[in-house]
């Protein structure tokens, strides 16, 4: 099967870019994307075909840099007329999935319906002027009406958790059938416990990195041992994620916490396994590798209890679900103080990823849903 994968940009180190990335070289794909940076994304990309297509808007760059950027997004896939065969388009971020007014036999793997547009929206608000505010209002309203148009003819949809799946359905009224990501759990593994929690993701607020930072400060203060903090992620040059990083810095301040930006993978791997613990913050997350990958390296995770970490941790078995930064910090004491129940958790995590997690059971589900897509077979 020639399939050809449709994405908006290949310049982030993420779990949908860990994705993207298995499914190109699974199906030798070439990748249609509008922005490639082979110096910030993950090393494998250089061996793989990526065409970078586009054009620019007019007036667009007087826009807002995100404004800016989804328009140009929209664009570009919304009027797209392939002219490569293929058997099957592979869609990914929103709006890559706009191909489908020009182009049929569309798999839409969902990530998430755009947060920002749906159940962010008033989040993502908050950071932004009276200026910002009208003009995100209007995109937004425009961009739903487009999608409405789109997304009805796209032949499958995939989700990647049963919470991406309620929110297609929820906001996009479309059945999807829910395959979740597999991991290379071959290349994490426990070296130890070095006294320190570890929370890596990307450094935007929706990750919510500044509840960690007021769990690990109410945790100091009751711990009588001496731990410390590493937060770790991929930080873009969006000046909502760089506004947000300066805030996380000063959060920080008098506390042991150290940042860090922009990791390898082979500091990611060796982060996880020596930690203590893995912790987890992100506002209703679609998926979340971290969990996966905290397990994956036979540490300990403690989530917050929305999401998809509510999918993938096995409460008091593999770690634990939380409701405030608070409770948080009471299960990072009860972890220290309890060495022989973090490394049973640490255990069974590993077991419960080897043994549900894996790119082969991944890849039995995703073939089918191809085969729908191939046939345009419509759903919903």
């Amino acid at each position: 099967m020639k399939l050809l994968i449709i994405q908006p940009y290949v310049s982030l180190k993420g779990g949908f870019e860990r994705v993207m990335l298995k499914i190109a070289e699974h199906y030798s794909a070439p990748i249609y994307t509008l922005e490639y940076n082979p110096k910030t994304t993950f090393p494998e990309f250089k061996d793989l075909d990526i065409k970078v297509i586009g054009k620019d808007v007019p007036f667009s760059e007087a826009l807002p840099y995100r404004a800016s950027q989804g328009l140009r997004y929209g664009y570009n896939f919304y009027n797209l007329k392939l002219t490569e065969d293929y058997d099957v388009l592979n869609a990914h971020i929103s709006p890559s999935e706009w191909i489908r007014h020009k182009n049929p036999r569309v798999l839409w793997y969902c990530h998430t319906p755009p947060r920002e547009v749906y159940d962010l929206y008033s989040e993502r608000m908050k950071y932004r002027s009276y200026k910002e505010k009208f003009l995100y209002s209007a995109m937004t309203k425009a961009y739903k009406l487009i999608s409405n148009r789109v997304i009805k003819n796209i032949e499958a949809i995939a989700a990647n958790s049963t919470n991406t799946q309620a929110r297609i359905l929820k906001y996009l009224g479309r059945e999807s059938e829910v395959i979740n990501p597999g991991i290379d759990y071959e290349k994490f593994s426990n070296q130890g416990d070095d006294k320190y929690f570890f929370y890596p993701s990307r450094i935007l607020t929706n990750k919510r990195q500044d509840y960690v930072i007021e769990a690990f400060k109410r945790f100091s203060k009751s711990s009588k041992k001496r731990y410390h903090l590493i937060i770790a992620g991929t930080l873009s040059a969006n000046p909502e994620h760089q506004a947000y990083y300066k805030k996380l810095i000063s959060l920080s301040k008098g506390l042991d916490i150290k940042i860090k930006t922009n990791i390898t993978d082979k500091e990611l791997s060796e982060l996880y396994s020596r930690s203590s613990a893995v912790l987890f913050s992100a506002i209703n997350e679609d998926y979340g590798y971290v969990p996966l990958e905290g397990m994956a390296s036979s540490k300990p995770v403690i989530s917050v209890n929305e999401g998809g970490p509510t999918e993938t941790i096995s409460e008091g078995k593999t770690g634990f679900l939380v409701n405030s930064p608070k409770e948080m910090a009471e299960k990072m004491l009860y972890l220290t103080e309890h060495p022989g129940e973090s490394a049973k958790m640490g255990r069974n995590g590993r077991k419960r990823v080897v043994s549900n997690y894996s790119w082969e059971i991944f890849f039995k589900k995703f073939d089918i849903e191809l085969s729908k897509a191939r046939k345009q077979i419509q759903k919903g």
